[in-house]
């Protein structure tokens, strides 16, 4: 995982992040290991057609935590600076 990432400009959820995928301001994508693959497997798919690169490495709890939010996070897409 990107070190220092919880500094980083950043949007969180599948929609937002979708959103800043497609309009070139995603950096790097972070999927939860636990989330649902009906809402991340569509992401990591336009990651890879877009160029996008994903990492899988922590829980919904855990990643929401990380991004500053009091509930699970499916998705963080880090935006460039």
């Amino acid at each position: 995982m990107l070190r220092n990432w919880k500094s980083q400009p950043k949007v969180v959820g599948v929609k937002q992040s979708r959103r800043a995928i497609r309009e070139g301001r995603a950096v790097q994508v972070l999927l939860a290991t636990n989330a649902d693959p009906a809402l991340t497997q569509p992401l990591a798919e336009l990651c890879a057609a877009e160029g996008v690169p994903v990492e899988q490495a922590q829980t919904m709890e855990e990643l929401g935590r990380d991004a500053g939010i009091q509930v699970g996070a499916a998705v963080v897409a880090l935006l460039r600076a």
